[in-house]
């Protein structure tokens, strides 16, 4: 993907109205923030923001020219109305060449690994790592091909493969990626559940759990010898 550059143009007004004004123009007002703690208050074409930025990621830098000067930088923050969408708003973060900074770089996944052909189930816990290196050196993402992994093996941060001059700052011992045995863990599932309803519910004509059954062709107790007589033989 070729350089990303925009075209800007200082901005001296400020306040809500002339945003609006702005805007009904077509173009989004936008601060440049510098690596100093300055900041150049512009405004730039929403078209040509909109279709130069729509693959870009965070770790991507674009190129803003301001009446005849360059600048390089991060597109760090866009605010948009809830509405409808539109772009209320475009933050720009100074890149200092030949100064090393850190960014977070996303990470994209390639590959069949081995394990899925095999049953197993592919997770990717982590998206993105966090890297430090010269502006020139700077990956827009990094790929990470998964082919050879197997079921119940892992890859970390401290395995992915890095250009010269790029150094991770992320924990290298944070999982990537990591395949697991899918079929395993649905078999056992079902050997519970199968095993949990045939113990579930008692035999038809089981007497209740801790409490025995009445022998066959018992009747009801008989009263003791010399108690009292039915109410029909009392005179």
């Amino acid at each position: 993907m070729g350089k990303v550059v925009l075209s800007a143009k200082n901005r001296q007004e400020s306040g809500s109205a002339a945003s609006r004004r702005i805007r009904r123009n077509g173009r989004i007002p936008a601060v440049l923030y510098g690596r100093t703690g300055g900041s150049i208050a512009l405004d730039l074409d929403a078209l040509e923001f909109v279709r130069g930025t729509k693959n870009i990621s965070e770790s991507t830098i674009v190129k803003v020219e301001v009446d005849g000067k360059t600048y390089d930088a991060f597109v760090k923050d866009t605010q948009r109305n809830i509405i409808d969408g539109n772009l209320l708003h475009v933050d720009f973060y100074e890149v200092e060449s030949g100064k090393v900074l850190r960014a977070k770089v996303s990470l994209h996944i390639i590959g069949n690994p081995i394990g899925v052909r095999e049953g197993g189930m592919l997770e990717k816990p982590l998206h993105e790592v966090e890297i430090e290196c010269l502006p020139k050196d700077l990956p827009e993402r990094i790929e990470i091909d998964v082919s050879n992994l197997n079921v119940n093996q892992s890859l970390h941060v401290r395995d992915i493969p890095l250009a010269e001059g790029v150094r991770l700052v992320s924990a290298p011992d944070q999982v990537v990626a990591l395949v697991k045995f899918a079929k395993a863990e649905a078999a056992a599932a079902a050997a519970e559940a199968a095993a949990a309803a045939s113990g579930a519910a008692p035999a038809a004509g089981a007497a209740p759990a801790g409490k025995a059954a009445p022998a066959a062709g018992a009747g009801k107790a008989a009263p003791a010898a010399g108690g009292a007589k039915p109410a029909a033989e009392k005179k």
